[in-house]
């Protein structure tokens, strides 16, 4: 027990390290509980401290990690708080071993309900908010988040991250003059439900930077995740939010550098990160791919289980109306280069929006697989409803270039020998004008040396998606130039 105090007081967390060492990784993940390293939280506290705050919220304080950084640095009293019950003891022990307990508070507590007493002085908000996805928040606490939202006068998507309402609960907990420094996930900086963060930043929570990880850094020691640190000054409406990429929590120091992006791009901007992004170089010789080709995502089938049938099912449907299909991004991962045959692809049954197409003898079986698919709901369903025909999937033709556009590494880009269709799992790549196989490779070639992962959206975890407006981004040769002999 005396070594551990030793350890703490010498500005490690053994205790944190247990609790990652007792609980696995699922209960971590499902708790939203990653903790932060020291390279990351000791700029945050220094950032804090410059700010003369004399009152610090540990908000999910975990194991204590900012709280024992700030009691350690600063004379400003500190209240931590986190709703799972042994982390708060831990950060007790902590603030025992550190011998500061009469400016140092432990609160067993839902952040996002917290009553704080008045104070006079300036409150700072620090933390790593848990990260939640939507599927896990409880009802209750999604029903806060629309009230607090409207108190707040802003939007909260149903598909918004716990982190979300953190940031959403200290704008309401802070008054003009309070500050704060949160790092998160990284991925509210670009995908729509992460608007609520972006407005509240530009009106409320006055913005006052963002430090970006690096996505290939990993910075956390147990989680595949992304990293944004966002420094924040309640009240103000800045003119303009500093924003930078740097390649690891080394670098993070000092917070608050970074491009000054003026207020009136991000306000136009429904993607943050692309503003500290230099454009694509596009070097002599090369286009965007956009010039010469289209990217189209893979149909929408609105319920695979009715429509994707094995390659060796016979369903009751001529056999012209079962197209063999890449229905799973793995079938590209795994044909490397070329999908040379599909023949063990599974296949999308494809029918006409007029059944009077089919003779007398096809329709029973057509008829008696439609009245399966209404019992199952299947033409109830919203993909369904707006279509010509419920039951007419539409597949577009087969592409010569298949992409995938959702992974943690860029893009698989393969040259499509089968003529196999695609559904929404990948993108189909289009030329504006017919090009002969030769050029068709070459292009390939060049998509798989030009796609970066900084193209496309990172999202937590290190997912990497490339909408197709994105990946007609990506530099490529000329048309004269894949021509050549």
């Amino acid at each position: 027990m005396l070594e551990t105090a030793e350890q703490i007081r010498a500005g490690g967390d053994p205790l944190g390290d247990r609790l990652v060492a007792v609980r696995s990784q699922p209960q971590r993940r499902t708790l939203g509980q990653v903790l932060t390293p020291r390279a990351i939280t000791r700029p945050m506290v220094e950032w804090v401290v410059d700010r003369r705050a004399t009152r610090v919220i540990d908000a999910g304080c975990g194991s204590g990690r900012f709280t024992l950084e700030i009691a350690r640095r600063s004379a400003a009293d500190v209240i931590a708080v986190d709703t799972d019950p042994l982390a708060t003891l831990l950060t007790r022990a902590g603030i025992a071993a550190l011998g500061c307990s009469e400016r140092a508070g432990v609160l067993n507590a839902d952040y996002l309900r917290l009553a704080l007493p008045p104070h006079d002085g300036v409150t700072a908000f620090i933390g790593n908010p848990p990260y939640v996805r939507h599927h896990d928040i409880p009802a209750g606490v999604k029903t806060w988040g629309r009230t607090a939202a409207r108190r707040a006068g802003v939007s909260l998507s149903g598909l918004a991250g716990l982190h979300a309402y953190f940031f959403l609960a200290t704008a309401l907990h802070g008054r003009p003059g309070d500050v704060g420094c949160f790092v998160t996930s990284a991925e509210w900086l670009d995908v729509n439900y992460g608007a609520v963060v972006r407005g509240l930043l530009l009106d409320g929570l006055g913005g006052h930077s963002v430090q970006i990880v690096e996505p290939t850094a990993l910075p956390f020691e147990d989680a595949a995740a992304t990293a944004a640190v966002t420094c924040f000054e309640i009240g103000a409406r800045p003119r303009r939010l500093s924003i930078r990429m740097v390649d690891g929590p080394a670098s993070l120091t000092p917070l608050g550098a970074g491009r000054a992006v003026p207020r009136e791009r991000l306000e136009g901007a429904d993607r943050w990160s692309p503003l500290i992004l230099r454009p694509p170089v596009v070097p002599e010789g090369h286009v965007e791919l956009g010039e010469i080709c289209r990217v189209h995502r893979g149909q929408v089938t609105g319920s695979n289980a009715t429509w994707v049938v094995p390659s060796g099912d016979r369903p009751p449907v001529p056999e012209r109306y079962l197209r063999p299909a890449v229905t799973r991004a793995r079938e590209l991962l795994d044909a490397g280069e070329r999908l040379e045959s599909s023949a063990a692809l599974r296949r999308v049954i494809d029918l006409p929006a007029d059944l009077g197409e089919l003779n007398p003898d096809e329709r029973g079986g057509v008829e008696a697989l439609l009245e399966s698919a209404r019992t199952a709901g299947v033409a109830d369903g919203y993909v369904a409803r707006n279509r010509r025909a419920w039951w007419s999937v539409g597949l577009r033709e087969p592409a010569p270039i298949l992409a995938t556009y959702m992974a943690r590494r860029p893009p698989a880009f393969v040259r499509n020998i089968a003529g196999a269709h695609h559904i929404n799992i990948a993108h189909g790549i289009y030329p504006r004008a017919p090009l002969p196989d030769r050029a068709l490779d070459r292009l390939t070639a060049a998509l798989r040396a030009a796609a970066r992962p900084e193209l496309g959206r990172t999202y937590a975890g290190g997912l990497v998606k490339f909408e197709p407006r994105e990946m007609e981004r990506i530099p490529v040769p000329t048309i004269d130039r894949l021509l050549e002999d």
